[in-house]
């Protein structure tokens, strides 16, 4: 066997361990740190099959790529392009993802803080127009809703989430490059200090 493959198995078997701990014990506070997000997204994007050819994906300190999406109304929207000048926490999640649902009133109440000159939170469902729509009415929130349809070449994958893993947010400065991802949901009051700009 050769010391590559041997560097792959382990590599998977420390992925597969970590997933494991989270499924049994929940995210503990190392994935609450910077450090562990990075370990994390860096442990995911080894495991991860490539990136379909042709799709451009966002990679830390670099610009994001232009994505158009439908709103609830059919009306695109581009990101970042159509919010030029503010930065962006895009948030993406589904209507049966229960951590997802658990995280929206806390990305609500930071959304309505920022008010019209602070970040611009946008959500992005990776899920059916009418379960949206339903899941919304239950559970309303303040902020733009982008609808995509999960899979290789969704929004999540080219904002960096190479396993789709849900709920999954995004930090993007006002000039549109990546700063920062986070997967996994939000607790009450963590928002505000891991979106500080800059941190």
């Amino acid at each position: 066997m050769s010391t590559r493959t041997i560097l792959l198995v382990a590599l998977a078997a420390g992925v597969l361990g970590v997933v494991a701990g989270l499924a049994v014990n929940g995210p503990g506070p190392l994935l609450r740190t910077e450090l562990g997000q990075r370990a994390l997204q860096g442990a995911m994007e080894a495991v991860a099959p490539p990136a379909p050819d042709g799709l451009a994906v966002a990679r830390r300190g670099e610009p994001v790529p232009a994505i158009t999406l439908p709103g609830l109304d059919g009306d695109p929207r581009t990101l970042p392009a159509d919010f030029d000048g503010r930065p962006l926490l895009v948030n993406l999640w589904a209507s049966w993802c229960g951590p997802c649902i658990d995280e929206m009133p806390e990305l609500d109440r930071f959304a309505a803080a920022q008010g019209g000159d602070g970040i611009q939170v946008v959500g992005i469902a990776l899920d059916d127009r009418d379960a949206v729509v339903e899941f919304l009415q239950r559970i309303p929130v303040r902020y733009p809703i982008l609808l995509d349809a999960p899979g290789p070449r969704d929004s999540g994958v080219q904002l960096g989430n190479a396993r789709g893993v849900l709920p999954y947010t995004a930090l993007v400065s006002a000039d549109g490059r990546l700063l920062k991802q986070r997967i996994g949901p939000f607790t009450d009051g963590e928002l505000d200090g891991w979106a500080r700009i800059g941190d």
